[in-house]
């Protein structure tokens, strides 16, 4: 399949996507594989390394976690993953360990599926890292039963190229989701996700994308609300530096018959030049009329005053913008619920602060 049948800009899901930086990441020239041990945390559980798609079955711990061949979907990205992928599967009322999934791109093809799918009360925390260059196309299919409930931790290291991330979740009768997205890396990123909440379910899903340079970052993630009583938390934050865009568009579908639903967004974009670009745009479709729904989408720089007081203070301007940036992004991090993925989270975004200001 080309690059080159790609959605057009003129769709209104794909208008921020950078399809040009995507189709430049597919034709990289291959570069040297990265070393993926650093980017696993020490935790217990499953290790998998996938390199260009494809499983080191010499570097990785399955666990509980297994090869199966996966069906591609509709999705223009999204279908280009069919084939052979990882599945976790758990029974009823089963716990496992963290799964960590390292993806090393080199530059040559990549695009790898995977499918989680909880039984009713099952529990399960994934954590996954990109790292190299090139395009990484990825896939994710998530089915939660009755009270299951699953974090995921997702973050983008990539020096090169372009991040792209397919999800399509189903959360059943009072499930949860947590997703959290970190784009700290140089390579461009789009998140584009799909939940559908059930009967009392729970989803939240946000992160933080930093960018810097030419780079471009986006997400398009939209939830809907199938079912009554269910809630949905969206909380985005973007950083732009130098000449870089980050795009976050946020949706809330609540269907007619969703009662008692509950859906929050919340989209913060914060400008460290005035030559980069934050684009927002929350949407709320309510076809109920006994819900609660609300949204709040800002752009700015930051805070004068308070950089002139920290400086007032003896605190070094660099330094100055570092704190309250990294005060900005803070609460879309804070969100981890494991406390050794959300330090490492907060150092990736540190050691981004450090390098850009």
């Amino acid at each position: 399949m080309s690059v080159l049948d790609l959605p057009s800009n003129r769709a209104e899901a794909w208008r921020w996507a950078d399809l040009g930086g995507l189709a430049a990441a597919a034709a990289l020239e291959p570069v040297a594989r990265a070393d993926a041990a650093p980017y696993f945390l020490d935790l217990p559980g499953a290790r998998l390394l996938f390199v260009d798609g494809v499983l080191d079955e010499g570097a990785s711990d399955l666990g509980s976690v297994t090869l199966a061949q996966l069906a591609a979907g509709d999705h223009p990205l999204g279908r280009r993953a069919g084939g052979l992928g990882w599945l976790l599967r758990l029974d009823g009322q089963a716990v496992t360990d963290p799964v960590q999934v390292v993806h090393v791109a080199t530059g040559r093809e990549n695009h790898l599926a995977a499918e989680i799918v909880l039984g009713e009360d099952a529990a399960a925390q994934v954590v996954e890292t990109y790292v190299g260059a090139g395009w990484s196309n990825r896939a994710t299919r998530v089915e939660l039963a009755r009270s299951a409930r699953l974090m995921r931790a997702v973050r983008f290291l990539q020096g090169a190229g372009f991040v792209s991330v397919r999800d399509e979740a189903a959360v059943g009768q009072g499930a949860s989701l947590v997703t959290t997205f970190l784009g700290a890396g140089h390579a461009g990123s789009r998140i584009d996700g799909q939940i559908v909440v059930g009967e009392g379910g729970y989803a939240e899903v946000g992160g933080a994308l930093l960018t810097a340079g030419e780079q471009k970052q986006e997400c398009a993630v939209r939830v809907r609300h199938a079912e009554p009583n269910g809630q949905s938390h969206q909380l985005w934050r973007a950083v732009a530096a130098d000449r870089s865009v980050a795009s976050l568009a946020a949706a809330v579908e609540v269907a007619r018959h969703a009662q008692k639903t509950d859906g929050e967004q919340s989209l913060r974009g914060l400008l460290l030049q005035r030559t980069a670009t934050v684009n927002l745009k929350p949407e709320l479709e309510i076809f109920a009329d006994d819900v609660k729904c609300a949204h709040g989408a800002t752009v700015g720089e930051l805070d004068a005053r308070a950089l002139f007081y920290m400086q007032s203070r003896g605190i070094p301007k660099p330094r100055a913008q570092a704190m309250l940036t990294r005060a900005f992004v803070a609460d879309s991090i804070e969100r981890i619920g494991n406390e050794a993925v959300r330090e490492a989270f907060a150092a990736d975004a540190d050691a981004w602060l450090e390098a850009v200001l």
